[in-house]
């Protein structure tokens, strides 16, 4: 059947299993922060675990993005599987510094799907990808961002950690 379904869509099958991953790298960032927000509940910072709460969505909404840009194309979109997620951190900050790097995975994936694009003269998934890379520049700025506060301002004490908590949750509202 699968023979029959690909010649109903300009997608490649090079290009449709990259976004098949991006799908599942979105779904499970939506994982992480979702655990990361729980800890950070667990763990008194109510107001950044709010912030990541709303990240999660966000994260769950860009994976539907690309689950229903497949389908719409005509590809075979495959619903990701829940992978083991990292439920305890050692610190407030390590929240962050692990936010980061999963960022910049994500750009890092998006990048290999745009590269794949050109190789095969894929605009339209390319164009379609390129919101991707806007919103991926915004979500890297925002976690070096809540690094940066950690810099500004002393976790060590009490009231460190609550200005903590307050600024980080108003990141990306300027």
């Amino acid at each position: 059947m699968k023979d029959l379904l690909r010649t109903n869509t300009s997608l490649s099958e090079g290009v449709e299993q990259l976004l098949n991953l991006q799908a599942k790298i979105e779904s499970d960032a939506s994982n992480k922060y979702l655990a990361m927000a729980a800890w950070l509940d667990r763990n008194g910072f109510a107001h950044t675990a709010t912030y990541l709460y709303k990240q999660a969505e966000e994260e769950r909404e860009h994976f539907l993005k690309v689950f229903k840009y497949i389908t719409d194309m005509g590809g075979i979109a495959i619903t990701p599987t829940v992978g083991e997620v990292q439920q305890e951190f050692a610190s407030f900050k390590e929240v962050f510094e692990i936010a980061l790097q999963n960022e910049i995975a994500v750009t890092k994936a998006v990048n290999k799907v745009i590269a794949k694009c050109r190789a095969e003269n894929d605009y339209a998934t390319e164009e379609f990808m390129m919101w991707y890379v806007a919103e991926q520049r915004e979500e890297e700025k925002n976690a070096r961002r809540a690094l940066e506060l950690f810099e500004l301002i002393n976790e060590d004490e009490a009231a460190g950690k609550f200005a903590l908590d307050v600024q980080i949750a108003k990141i990306g509202e300027e």
